[in-house]
């Protein structure tokens, strides 16, 4: 298993610049496999997924379906699957930011019976209360 970074899973995505692109298609299309994946960390996820928000200013919906199909592929392992497919439900549903979604998923898997928050758009959020 190898780790993968953000621009990967982003130049893989997006195809924008010709050589890194044609670099991580092959990466991912010709050296990772079931036995041998590439892995991808939660923080990885949030990354890609505010690059692609603002950077590239891709829909809520656009990213979900990115991430679906990420956690999808056969050839990835995404740290934390569940919590980032709970994540990426609230981003396409429109009930919060991936980020936020994943910060509450990750601490009520961890055992936390809420995360407290300052930020009033996460603490519409599911496991989130402000104090």
């Amino acid at each position: 298993m190898i780790g993968l970074d953000t621009n990967i899973l982003v130049r893989y995505t997006v195809q924008d610049d010709a050589d890194q692109s044609r670099a991580a298609t092959e990466i991912v299309e010709q050296h990772l496999s079931e036995d041998s994946p590439g892995f991808i960390s939660t923080v990885v996820m949030a990354e890609t997924v505010w690059v692609l928000d603002r950077a590239y200013r891709f829909t809520a919906a656009a990213i979900a379906t990115v991430v679906e199909r990420i956690l999808q592929a056969d050839v990835l392992e995404v740290e934390s699957e569940a919590q980032v497919f709970c994540a990426m439900i609230a981003l396409r549903d429109g009930l919060g930011s991936f980020a936020d979604a994943l910060i509450a998923a990750l601490a009520v898997n961890a055992g936390c019976s809420v995360t407290l928050t300052f930020d009033r758009k996460a603490a519409r959020l599911p496991g989130f209360r402000l104090p």
